[in-house]
């Protein structure tokens, strides 16, 4: 049996049933950046018993200013090993499944096989993120995905919503229209934010894994969205409405 004496604060708020909900449910986590980063952290600290977490990046220096396992003297180290460590240090009786990968649309189905009962996707690429909605739909895996948090400075204009209902963000417009080409219009649960982006952040990069352009960020938006997210599949896990 688990000790879950260190979430008697969570058990105040939550009763005893939903906390050894949390103590049975396993969470994958895809992308470790500025907001999976962050979720991962929250997903852990509410104490689920078992995550898988993914990400083949490296701490770059840019990092720095947004992403929780960024710091001055971690550049050039795996991301998943840094928060393999952080959860562990955290919650020393979790199951952690770490993957030190790229997510790729050739791999995201064999990511299944490990039977998550809830995924927090926050992959920061348009086509990874494409097949993962797809294919998790297609699975019947219970999800949250995230939608832009660049280019963006408000974190009071973060809202959850089905992605048909969301508004003001370019990458769920595009996510949107490339959905609709497979006949999904519904049923896709995200994070977006109803702030217009600053257009003259947009920075464009070398075209790596998937990734052409990217908005300017700043510190707290990305963990406020990383916070959204996580708290939203802890929600769904214990059966509280998430509207």
């Amino acid at each position: 049996m688990k000790d879950l004496s260190w979430l008697s604060r969570t058990e105040a708020l939550t009763g005893r049933e939903a906390l050894e909900k949390l103590a049975n449910s396993h969470v994958m986590v895809l992308g470790l950046g500025g907001v999976g980063s962050f979720a991962a952290e929250f997903i852990c600290r509410a104490g689920v018993g078992k995550m898988t977490i993914i990400d083949g990046d490296t701490v770059d220096p840019s990092n720095r200013n947004r992403q929780l396992p960024a710091l001055a003297t971690n550049h050039g180290v795996a991301k998943a090993e840094i928060m393999k460590e952080r959860l562990l240090a955290i919650n020393p009786e979790l199951e952690l499944e770490v993957i030190q990968d790229f997510i790729i649309p050739e791999r995201i189905a064999s990511l299944f096989t490990s039977n998550p009962d809830y995924c927090v996707e926050a992959i920061d690429s348009i086509t990874p993120k494409l097949f993962f909605i797809r294919q998790a739909l297609a699975a019947n895996i219970p999800f949250v995905s995230s939608m832009g948090a660049g280019g963006k400075m408000d974190p009071t204009k973060i809202r959850i919503a089905d992605i048909s209902k969301s508004y003001n963000c370019k990458l769920a417009q595009h996510i949107r229209k490339k959905l609709r080409k497979h006949n999904i219009r519904e049923g896709v649960k995200v994070a977006f934010s109803i702030e217009l982006p600053d257009k003259s952040s947009l920075l464009y990069t070398d075209g790596s894994n998937y990734k052409k352009s990217a908005y300017g960020t700043m510190s707290y938006l990305p963990a406020a969205f990383g916070g959204a997210i996580a708290s939203v599949a802890i929600r769904d896990l214990i059966g509280k409405d998430v509207n």
